[in-house]
């Protein structure tokens, strides 16, 4: 009988997932997921993501479950658990999706090299993170990696791409002691947003279902638009896997004008890999050395970091981040340019903060997000500065959205809620700007 073990990573899901589907072809299979005690005792480990990543392992228990299975949890180190359950079953093989990090590398690595001296084997699955392999688009110049987006696009637009992949339709298991499903607080005690939303495979393809009814034809005209919370909210379940990107992109009717804008972003998202993929030391290190000069300031990152710049856009931004572990792509990226352009912060202060909040923070779209606005990445403009009053005029006219987040300013009307410094006295409990723009 042969036995293979599929060791989840990030795909936490039955439905186009090409290491599930590999790994069920054997008699007998082990669902694995290995809370990783170095990922757990790092940077990437948050409550935030930790209570995501809990309910995530539920919805795919449950999953297993309805397929004649069950997930097999274990922790510690990868390398050691994998080989201590494959001796455990027999297994000689084990699956897991490829992806594109520098510890995803290593790992998959020096999980590779124990299999093998055990004379057991490794299949790395590709399409299984991203829409696109990074070697699978690269510039004719020769060189092994776009730098820039526009010409990545368009050859990204003109990949063919396989169909999703059914659910399995059974599954055996291997005979194993599951282990419990871990708790938040298990994984990583502390405290989380208040309003977070976490989910599973379930919860996010009713969320993708919902999305590709209808709301995504409006994503063009309506995604920049603060207080129409517009977006499709998918983006954490992409982050842990509970959606296959390219089944969202095969969902997505590229020929409808919101459909293509939302497109792009799922282009976005896989440039940022293939650029990582070729440039690891790019999460923490500057992509273009411009000889930028950051200024230390912890009395402004303070106030940026807890919405009290006296800048409502700001503010409402980084409010909604405490709350709910997550914020608008058109907030996140209004913030990052004030830290890092006007403020003149490094961009790995505001990454490190956001990695610490956002649930859907990875350091493939995180880390290289701030380097673009910060103008170390692959922006064409690096010089590039937001104005967050232009930039609250023209994506939140009215003043909506930063009365949600900011209530000090509630009771100003419509545009003036985004300068409440022009009241006479000014707003109490709201400080004034830490620093001038023009328009104030």
């Amino acid at each position: 009988m042969t036995v293979s073990i599929v060791l989840f990573t990030r795909d936490l899901r039955v439905r186009d997932n090409p290491a599930l589907t590999a790994g069920c072809r054997a008699d007998a299979v082990v669902p694995l997921f290995v809370l990783d005690e170095a990922i757990l005792s790092g940077r990437a480990a948050t409550p935030n993501r930790a209570a995501f990543l809990a309910a995530a392992l539920s919805e795919l228990d449950a999953e297993l479950r309805e397929m004649g299975g069950k997930l097999v949890v274990r922790r510690g180190k990868v390398a050691d658990q994998v080989a201590a359950v494959a001796e455990e079953v027999g297994a000689e093989v084990v699956h897991i999706a490829a992806d594109v990090s520098a510890y995803s590398r290593r790992r998959e690595r020096e999980l590779r090299d124990r299999l093998a001296d055990a004379d057991r084997e490794l299949r790395a699955h590709a399409s299984s993170v991203m829409t696109v392999e990074p070697d699978a688009v690269t510039p004719s110049s020769g060189r092994d990696h776009f730098a820039v987006f526009t010409p990545y696009h368009r050859r990204w637009t003109e990949m063919h791409r396989r169909n999703p992949l059914p659910r399995p339709p059974a599954l055996r298991m291997a005979r194993i002691a599951a282990g419990d499903l871990p708790k938040p607080e298990e994984i990583c005690a502390g405290d989380r947003s208040p309003r977070l939303s976490v989910g599973g495979e379930k919860t996010g393809r009713e969320l993708l279902r919902r999305w590709t009814a209808g709301p995504s034809e409006r994503y063009a005209a309506l995604s920049d638009d603060l207080p129409a919370d517009a977006t499709s909210h998918l983006s954490p379940y992409l982050h842990f896997g509970c959606l296959s990107a390219a089944e969202v992109l095969h969902r997505t009717d590229t020929d409808d004008e919101g459909g293509a804008a939302f497109a792009r972003q799922l282009a976005w998202r896989d440039f940022n890999h293939q650029l990582l993929a070729a440039r690891p030391e790019a999460a923490w290190r500057d992509y273009h050395d411009r000889g930028i000069r950051w200024r230390d300031d912890p009395a402004s990152v303070r106030a940026w970091r807890d919405g009290r710049t006296g800048y409502p856009i700001i503010d409402a931004g980084m409010r909604q981040l405490r709350e709910q572990g997550w914020m608008p792509g058109r907030a996140r990226l209004i913030a990052a340019s004030f830290l890092a352009k006007s403020l003149r912060v490094d961009w790995r202060v505001g990454a490190d903060h956001f990695l610490r909040w956002l649930v859907d923070a990875d350091i493939a779209n995180n880390q290289l997000n701030w380097q673009w606005a910060a103008g170390t990445g692959t922006d064409t403009r690096p010089n590039r500065t937001l104005n967050p009053l232009r930039q609250a005029d023209r994506f939140d006219p009215d003043g909506e959205y930063v009365r949600r987040w900011v209530p000090e300013v509630a009771e100003l009307a419509g545009g003036a809620a985004h300068r409440p410094w022009r009241v006479s006295g000014g707003v109490a409990g709201y400080p004034g700007p830490i620093i001038d723009f023009a328009g104030m």
